[in-house]
């Protein structure tokens, strides 16, 4: 009854405004310009023949005008949009970015007061003809109001699209990961609610140290909560409980909880039972719970820090380090010298780490869906990487020999300017790789706060460092090592191994990136630069140095091979491949349309520079033992290919606390919520995961 007062003290309000200008009633003409601006906007205007579309409603209120949320609280009206689209095309519900609260008179607001931008996704159905006109209209029936009055207004708008390839140009991508940045993310996870003598609680899961500036709860159910009662939060480990005023009911309160900063989780809270908190730090609206905060920042870092240290066995970093401790063993086994080398590899390390780390984030601010090891989603950095590996490849197996530049040796400490080199390398070619305890701490570090984040990359890159760091600072471990003599150069023949391999497959991933073509110029570049690497050998073994003109040829070649990489055509469109018998490409909708048929499903992300992907595909997901689990109990299997960096898969990956590859989803059937698998996987674990779900189903 409140709400049917309030809503019709709104429409009266509004028929108020009208009458005050009974001219401009009957003459809508010389209406002035809408008090909100809206601007109906394409992501692409060639969406694809069974592909999707995302419109934006660009909308700027004048300056003290405010426009509604889907569920506009105890007073206003939310938008009505009436669509015309063409025969098979289809539109999604309206997604709405985290709105805000004003409280007026004791009547709440849901309200946007600033400039905002409702989401909506056309499906397109797969007959349509490539180069098809799709006219686009919809008609807004929405409220606009001041703190003073109301007023109805109208829209229509209209555009027009060409059925094509569904390119996204970067300029539409970035401004349209701008906006979703700032819708709600899905929490991941049913919460519940308690109803009793006009109280209702609400216990989310919440993770402790996850960032809660000025919380709200804004349910999208109406009728459930009391709008402009108080809501008294309270943060309880990993829960987070909210007491206000409501009847609850029996079905399903859906809503959204603001975080701050125009953040927000979206949510489902189910009817159940909520124990009161016992957590002592508190929060009313938002304040407090830091110290919780800084407990999840502690294991998350620790997490990073374990992740670390098992890189060092992953066949591009492993040699690296194995050199630097022969170098320690060739010196002293005391003194100051292994300490500052220990040092010079660990700030090299630690603080590449933490420079990728704060472009991570920086490019995430920005609405950019990357995750970790983004650089190698560029081909350009992959062909780098490939002339670096082979480059060390090489020196390993003996064609030249390259000593650090003295102008670095100078400007370093105690001439440790090679160490921070090498510290630095094997942070940059060791980021492809993720493992046990680094998925969940790089997730951790894209809630927590920026400084907290940093910490965390900071103790990724102490993990690689720490062998070396132990080594230099514990004479003991070194007196350990080998005594140096004529094994060293038979095994630093050995090390090339790895590294030459590590190239090989960089180059495959340079061919799923740019096509035969563009692997076919990578390759060229390489034997082009090692031509100069042998000449420059050549020149060393007949005790000359080696050369500065073999350092131009270098860069020139290193220069030209980006420049031509740029000019490769793109490969043509071609279907994931699946890599299990039966897996289909990743979408959501196939995901959805398989939930709702009741199936099992096992949802792996992957990338073809991921070597913990590849090792898993093998070793557990493409087996017999997987096969024949899967086929017996109906498994669905879909493959999220994020080589490429695609922004709607790491949109997708973020929901759910990871910042790469690989994530393992198991949907069961009957089950709200996912399972995250863990990043090493089994077989036996993939069957008994199969065999659950066939039991339950």
């Amino acid at each position: 009854m409140d709400r049917l007062r309030c809503g019709m003290m709104t429409v009266l309000l509004a028929f108020a405004a009208l009458l005050a200008g009974p001219a401009r009633a009957q003459a809508p003409e010389q209406l002035p310009s809408p008090h909100i601006a809206i601007e109906l906007i394409a992501e692409t205007d060639r969406p694809a023949p069974g592909g999707s579309v995302t419109l934006a409603f660009d909308s700027k209120p004048q300056p003290g005008w405010h426009g509604y949320w889907q569920n506009p609280g105890d007073a206003g009206l939310a938008t009505k949009y009436s669509w015309t689209l063409p025969r098979g095309v289809t539109a999604d519900a309206v997604a709405y970015p985290v709105p805000q609260r004003l409280l007026l008179a004791g009547i709440m607001n849901h309200v946007y007061e600033g400039p905002f931008a409702p989401l909506v996704t056309l499906r397109l159905p797969p007959d349509l003809k490539a180069g098809a006109s799709l006219p686009i209209a919809v008609k807004l029936d929405y409220l606009v109001c001041t703190q003073e009055i109301c007023v109805p207004e109208k829209r229509e708008l209209a555009l027009t699209l060409t059925v094509g390839d569904g390119a996204i140009p970067v300029e539409n991508r970035t401004r349209f990961d701008q906006w979703r940045a700032a819708l709600p993310k899905p929490l991941g996870a049913d919460a519940t609610f308690e109803a009793a003598n006009g109280k209702v609680r609400l216990g989310i899961p919440f993770p402790a140290g996850a960032k809660l500036d000025d919380g709200w709860f804004f349910p999208i159910t109406d009728g459930a909560i009391s709008y402009s009662a108080k809501q008294k939060l309270v943060r309880d480990g990993d829960r987070l409980v909210i007491e206000t005023e409501g009847k609850g009911g029996t079905a399903p309160i859906e809503g959204v909880l603001a975080t701050g900063g125009g953040r927000g989780l979206s949510l489902r809270a189910m009817p159940g039972t909520v124990p009161p908190a016992s957590g002592t730090a508190s929060a009313a609206n938002g304040e407090g719970g830091g110290k919780t905060g800084w407990s999840a920042a502690l294991l998350a870092f620790g997490g990073a820090v374990l992740g670390g240290l098992l890189l060092n066995i992953m066949p591009c970093v492993f040699p690296i380090l194995s050199l630097k401790a022969l170098s320690l063993a060739k010196g002293k086994a005391d003194g100051a010298r292994p300490r500052a080398e220990a040092l010079a590899y660990t700030a090299g390390v630690v603080l590449v780490c933490i420079a990728l780390g704060g472009v991570l984030l920086g490019l995430r601010a920005a609405g950019s869906a990357v995750g970790w090891a983004f650089q190698l989603q560029d081909p350009h950095v992959i062909l780098i990487l490939l002339l670096l590996v082979t480059a060390i490849a090489l020196n390993l197996a003996g064609l030249f020999e390259l000593s650090t530049p003295g102008f670095l040796n100078r400007a370093a400490a105690r001439g440790t300017g090679g160490a921070f080199a090498t510290g630095a390398l094997a942070a940059f070619i060791a980021t492809p790789c993720t493992g046990p305890f680094m998925g969940a701490a790089l997730g951790a570090a894209l809630i927590l706060p920026w400084y907290a984040a940093l910490a965390i990359f900071a103790g990724l890159g102490l993990g690689i460092a720490l062998p070396f760091l132990l080594l230099g600072f514990i004479p003991a471990l070194r007196r350990m090592l080998p005594r140096p003599g004529a094994w060293m150069e038979t095994f630093r023949r050995i090390l090339s191994i790895p590294m030459f391999l590590t190239a090989i497959a960089l180059a495959w991933v340079l061919g799923r990136q740019t096509g035969v073509d563009g692997m076919a110029l990578g390759l060229l570049v390489l034997l082009g630069f090692a031509v100069v690497l042998w000449a420059a050998g050549r020149r060393q073994a007949r005790g000359s140095g080696f050369g500065v003109v073999a350092g131009i040829l270098l860069l020139l070649i290193t220069v030209a091979g980006l420049w031509l990489m740029s000019r490769v055509p793109p490969p043509r469109a071609a279907t994931t491949a699946a890599s299990a018998d039966g897996a289909e490409p990743f979408s959501e909708a196939r995901l959805n349309a398989l939930v709702a048929e009741g199936r099992p499903v096992f949802v792996y992300f992957t990338a073809d520079w991921c070597l913990t992907c590849k090792v898993n595909e093998k070793a557990a997901i493409e087996t017999e033992t997987t096969r024949k689990a899967f086929a017996e109990h109906k498994v669905a299997v879909l493959v999220g290919d994020w080589t490429n960096g695609d922004a709607t898969l790491g949109r997708f990956i973020e929901q759910h606390n990871r910042a790469g590859v690989p994530l393992y989803l198991w949907y069961a059937p009957g089950e709200p919520a996912p399972r995250v698998l863990p990043q090493i996987l089994t077989p036996s674990m993939l069957a008994e995961l199969a065999g659950g779900a066939g039991a339950g189903g």
